[in-house]
């Protein structure tokens, strides 16, 4: 890894803020699309880009915000990688949030997002605080394979768990679902059980596949000639170099999956979800004479 001095960290855009406090990932997920030439990465993607002077930006940034909002991290790179153990970046911004008054919401694959539980419910308490994990593949061996460096979806599961005995609400990302491989009703439906049973807010799905672009599919199909022989031939034959690659299942795994969260009050259309996890109740977002 390596540190940097940020000009900035958080980004607006649509009434949205997010930040990013590191740039890169060591949780080698195969399909991972954050290693797209298109994000204009200057370094190796392992090689952690970290701003080491996030937290101060950070209070910089909210303190100049006339109203409070929800504050988004982990859509670029999972903040609760390995580096995280050590530098406790993540923890110094959380702890900025509760004292400013936001909202949080968190993504993240790693249960190391539970050595923050305190922050977390603290958080919640005095604002909101939204927690989502990425689940993809049920098999633990499957998901060993997939998702390599990161704990496997039985532990996220448990992660999910703690959150909801905590009072935190939880959203799941079932994303990417990779066609000839995890794009079965048996893992779909393990997935969704679970959800249900953890008593997740939504899910959070595009549909049954994935998407490749230059940088990314370059990896994911050497993974694929390690790890599926074979399958790599499959791919270049029914999807050449598209950028969508639906399950040829798509229709029947997306009926299942609207029938079970339909069934179970769970959120499941993507703009319902983003604006739950968006929304800070008002009386959290009253703005003090001192901002007027």
């Amino acid at each position: 890894m390596h540190f940097v001095q940020a000009k900035g960290i958080l980004t607006t855009s649509g009434g949205k803020c997010g930040m990013n406090i590191y740039r890169g990932c060591t949780h080698g997920c195969i399909y991972c699309d954050s290693r797209s030439t298109c994000y204009h990465m200057e370094h190796p993607f392992e090689d952690i880009e970290v701003k080491e002077n996030a937290p101060e930006l950070l209070r910089k940034a909210l303190r100049s915000k006339r109203k409070k909002c929800m504050v988004g991290t982990g859509s670029m790179s999972d903040p609760y990688m390995h580096c995280e153990s050590e530098l406790r970046l993540m923890r110094r911004c959380l702890e900025v949030i509760k004292e400013e008054g936001f909202g949080v919401v968190v993504q993240t694959k790693s249960d190391r997002i539970l050595r923050d539980l305190d922050l977390l419910k603290a958080i919640n308490e005095s604002a909101k605080t939204v927690v989502q994990l990425t689940l993809t593949t049920y098999d633990d061996d499957l998901c060993s394979i997939l998702e390599p460096h990161v704990c496997n979806t039985k532990r996220r599961i448990e992660v999910l768990e703690i959150m909801q005995r905590e009072g935190i609400p939880t959203v799941v990302w079932l994303t990417p679902i990779l066609p000839h491989i995890n794009d079965t009703e048996e893992n779909i439906t393990s997935i969704l059980n679970e959800c249900v049973r953890v008593g997740v807010k939504g899910v959070i799905s595009f549909g049954m596949g994935l998407t490749l672009r230059e940088g990314d599919r370059e990896y994911y199909y050497a993974a694929l000639e390690r790890h599926f022989p074979g399958l790599k031939e499959k791919y270049m034959r029914e999807y050449g170099l598209s950028y969508e690659l639906p399950s040829p299942d798509t229709p029947r795994l997306m009926k299942i999956f609207t029938d079970i969260c339909k069934k179970n009050g769970i959120m499941y259309k993507p703009d319902d979800v983003f604006a739950y996890m968006n929304d800070l109740p008002d009386k959290y977002t009253q703005i003090s004479i001192f901002d007027m």
